[in-house]
């Protein structure tokens, strides 16, 4: 079963720097596009930043300029800056992976973490 680790959440004052980190593990063929979600009480989850296995990378208009996303494919992990926090970037964070299973296989699986708390508050 593939698995997702997250890491790195906290309690951050407005302004501050938190980097989330996350590790996928279990029996994959590929990862495909790798990103970070996030959810807060009441509401969606929402897309934050995505980037696929090729390069490249998506942000929410949102956190543009303020958050970085990036991925280490020789260590199946995917990490997110998050710079210049601000309050309503409170929520719970979810790691999220598409992968394989096999090379015949062209089928894209989701898995997702267990999510981490990010709390921006003074």
């Amino acid at each position: 079963q593939v698995q997702l680790v997250e890491s790195g959440g906290g309690l951050v004052q407005p302004g501050g720097s938190l980097r989330l980190s996350c590790v996928v593990s279990g029996p994959f063929y590929s990862i495909n596009v790798m990103g970070w979600y996030r959810q807060v009480p009441g509401k969606e989850r929402e897309l934050v930043a995505t980037v696929p296995s090729g390069g490249g990378t998506n942000y929410a208009d949102s956190v543009k300029g303020r958050f970085t996303i990036s991925r280490d494919n020789a260590k199946n992990t995917v990490s997110l800056q998050m710079n210049s926090l601000k309050p309503e970037d409170t929520a719970v964070y979810y790691c999220n992976a598409g992968y394989r299973t096999s090379w015949g296989n062209t089928h894209v699986y989701p898995a997702w973490g267990q999510g981490t708390q990010v709390t921006v508050s003074s």
